[in-house]
């Protein structure tokens, strides 16, 4: 049957549903601690660079985690990971609710980073190995659906509590109650081993992952990740002009991008990843363009067509990895995860960058106040589009790839 599991003996739905609170303790984690920014600012006399250096650390040690756990995976299980993921959040949340001082805070954001990166690390390669066909495919859609997911959640907590006037030692306190499940629910669980033996070496590894289509993959990841990302980070400043609400859009995204993965796994079954891929390239371009040209209501028809085209790009490319390079193991889905988020933190600058620029421009032909502010944040946004741009041709190349791929193997059988 699709949904059999590799080794009889593991209790795949429980580890899956494990799985699921942990990336939830990362969702909040990002979304309540961003909520909280400015009250932390505020309570403990902060610098703007100084909020900005301790937010950094939690991207700082998300991919580092991510490429040690991708590692070690096979060496010391997904459950020791996780077991390390655990106390590195709760440590980490104790910390930034009692430590009361920068440095303290500092150490604190690095250890949940650390947490999430080894939530990726481990939950990954596990769901790769636990399920088999397109039903693998289907349950990291379903297990990625829970980051946007839990923004969605986590942010209504955070605006809720924040406007209950509760502060935001009681609101980080929140991000305990996922920990904590998911600790339960890992607890004495046995962890599937690798499906494809090579894939439970680092040589194997490391040889499936100097072939032509991985580093093609790796390639395809940086511009993923830029186009899921970039606009995700400025899209709210920059329309916050244009008369849409700006939590609204990032709201409708992110709960969108949730439906979305849900039926990942159906839209992969039926257009295969690389079809699914090319469709969401296509999608985010449209939607990167009508956020550049638009303005009003029209901003969420375009907040529509971008969550639809970025919601099925990291999932897809670690399962593409899985499935198409499974002999990269563990450390290929990691590596993967790990250049996504690389690039993530190496692009914002870059676009912070644009965004100065392309004011000064504006301001030089005569515009001011808001105005100037939507034209110049648009013209951004319009750079921004190159970048799914060239992923469509990207994509349109690797599904030829993948068809002579399959010609070939079938002819050779």
């Amino acid at each position: 049957m699709e949904n059999s599991v590799s080794q009889p003996s593991v209790n795949a739905n429980r580890l899956f549903y494990g799985s699921c609170f942990a990336l939830i303790t990362t969702a909040f984690s990002f979304s309540i601690a961003a909520g909280i920014l400015d009250q932390l600012k505020t309570d403990l006399a902060l610098s703007g660079e100084q909020a900005g250096l301790i937010a950094s650390m939690w991207f700082f040690g998300f991919p580092v985690s991510m490429i040690i756990g991708g590692l070690i995976y096979h060496k010391v299980g997904g459950k020791i990971i996780m077991q390390f993921a655990f106390f590195a959040h709760a440590i980490g949340i104790l910390m930034v609710i009692f430590s009361g001082s920068y440095m303290g805070l500092l150490i604190a954001n690095l250890l949940i980073g650390l947490g999430n990166g080894c939530t990726e690390a481990a939950c990954n390669p596990m769901i790769a190995d636990a399920y088999q066909g397109t039903k693998m495919s289907k349950m990291l859609n379903r297990f990625h659906m829970w980051f946007p997911g839990g923004i969605v959640i986590g942010s209504l907590i955070s605006n809720f509590l924040t406007n209950m006037e509760i502060g935001w030692q009681t609101q980080l306190g929140i991000i305990i109650i996922p920990t904590l499940i998911y600790a339960f629910l890992f607890f004495g669980q046995k962890w599937p081993k690798a499906k494809v033996q090579e894939a439970a070496t680092i040589t194997g590894n490391l040889k499936a992952m100097v072939t032509p289509l991985f580093l093609f993959i790796a390639m395809c990841m940086t511009l993923t990740a830029i186009s899921e990302f970039g606009p995700n980070q400025w899209v709210g400043l920059i329309l916050s002009k244009s008369g849409a609400q700006p939590m609204l859009i990032l709201a409708l995204t992110a709960g969108l991008m949730a439906i979305a993965r849900y039926f990942g796994g159906d839209m992969v079954k039926k257009f295969d990843q690389v079809g699914v891929l090319l469709g969401s390239a296509v999608l985010a371009t449209l939607g990167i363009y009508l956020f550049s040209t638009q303005t009003g209501a029209m901003s969420y028809v375009a907040a529509i067509f971008f969550a639809l085209g970025i919601a099925y790009f990291w999932p897809n490319m670690i399962g593409f990895v899985a499935d198409k390079i499974p002999k990269s193991g563990a450390l290929g889905m990691s590596i993967i995860g790990a250049i996504g988020m690389f690039m993530n933190g190496l692009i914002q600058p870059i676009i912070g960058g644009w965004v100065d620029s392309d004011r000064e421009a504006a301001a030089a032909t005569g515009l001011t106040g808001d105005e100037l502010i939507l034209v110049s944040g648009q013209n951004t946004l319009e750079k921004l589009t190159l970048f799914p741009g060239i992923l469509i041709i990207l994509f349109t190349i690797l599904w030829f790839w993948m068809k002579n791929r399959k010609k070939t193997a079938v002819a050779t059988a």
